[in-house]
């Protein structure tokens, strides 16, 4: 059962991306830094924007699968899953630095996954696959709300602009979930099978990637109907959205390509392939494979960054053509991805 909370506290929950506000001065990084999640390394990486150099490491509870970066860039919240063994906590890193500040507990409620910060960046939601629930969770580790979202296997979240409403994609029911956040409310709709990625866009549609079908489905915000159903073949896996908010762009982890489709006119407009030629990859959930998975498109319009578990590398999509124009090292299966903006130029007195 849902717990409700006041009316007067949805007034947290405006959409808080990856993509935030620029963080203290970082020296080396004058580009900012994308954050990279390695699950099989356990660890936190700190990549320059400029040219992908690593900046930092950090350690992390087993099988960092999620990050999230708070509005005023300076806190990321990794979601630690479990190997074999569920996990039950949260990392809570200074963004700047990759140094822990705590992990969070969640008790009974494992296998974290999705997350997402509200506006006033002390709170995340987050889903936790072993419990059906979606929690809202403090900082200083205290779960404020919890929100039971049924069985089916909650995966990804995402919420709505004007944050009424968090939206949570079933991997394992193929459906997607719709949680108004003052009432605890929780309306459901089918998708597509195997619905994982999940993400809405400027206009509030939402956007969910099936991975089963090979298909991305778009949702109306408020009844949840499938108002468009887009074919995206080869285990579309993830959706995010282009910087401008113009291009919705799916990882297709079996055909390693990257997606990318016109939100307006909700059709496809390139295909980027991900894989090198003659690359061995190391084995993954799909064999031995790249395996692109978590996408995250850069501030600035010109960048999109895919991780390829399979390969650990990053490639980095340039948007003016639609390829791939670098690769850049990682640890072990990266996956999770995130921004952190470059610093202001302060002046000197």
């Amino acid at each position: 059962m849902a717990i409700a909370f006041p009316l007067r506290l949805a007034a947290l929950f405006a959409l808080a991306g990856t993509a935030v506000a620029a963080p203290a001065d970082l020296p080396g990084a004058p580009s900012g830094m994308l954050l990279v999640g390695n699950k099989a390394a356990n660890t936190l990486w700190q990549l320059s924007l400029e040219d992908g150099r690593r900046l930092g490491e950090a350690g992390t509870a087993p099988a960092p699968h999620e990050i999230v970066v708070s509005r005023d860039g300076r806190t990321a919240v990794v979601s630690e899953y479990g190997h074999r063994g569920p996990g039950h906590t949260l990392g809570v890193y200074d963004a700047h630095t990759g140094r822990l500040l705590r992990r969070v507990d969640l008790g009974t409620h494992t296998r974290p996954h999705g997350r997402r910060f509200t506006a006033d960046d002390n709170h995340v939601l987050v889903t936790t696959e072993g419990s059906d629930a979606l929690l809202l969770v403090r900082l200083d580790g205290r779960i404020e709300r919890e929100f039971d979202i049924g069985p089916g296997k909650g995966h990804m979240v995402a919420l709505s602009p004007d944050g009424r409403h968090a939206y949570v994609a079933k991997v394992g029911a193929g459906t997607v979930a719709r949680v108004e956040l003052a009432t605890g409310e929780v309306l459901e709709k089918p998708a597509g099978g195997g619905a994982e990625g999940i993400a809405v866009g400027r206009d509030g549609s939402v956007w969910v990637a099936n991975r089963e079908e090979g298909t991305v489905t778009v949702h109306d915000p408020e009844t949840l109907d499938v108002v468009a159903t887009l074919d995206s073949p080869g285990f579309p896996i993830r959706v995010t959205f282009s910087a401008d908010g113009q291009h919705a762009l799916v990882t297709n982890a079996r055909a390693a390509t990257l997606g990318v489709f016109s939100v307006r006119h909700r059709r496809p407009v390139a295909l980027v392939p991900l894989a090198e030629t003659g690359v061995e990859y190391r084995e993954t959930m799909l064999g031995r494979a790249a395996l692109p998975i978590g996408a995250v498109a850069d501030p600035d319009g010109r960048r999109v960054y895919v991780a390829i578990s399979g390969g650990n590398q990053i490639a980095v999509v340039d948007t003016g053509k639609w390829k791939v124009v670098e690769r850049w090292a990682t640890s072990d299966e990266p996956d999770a991805l995130a921004i952190v903006p470059p610093a202001p130029t302060h002046a000197v007195h």
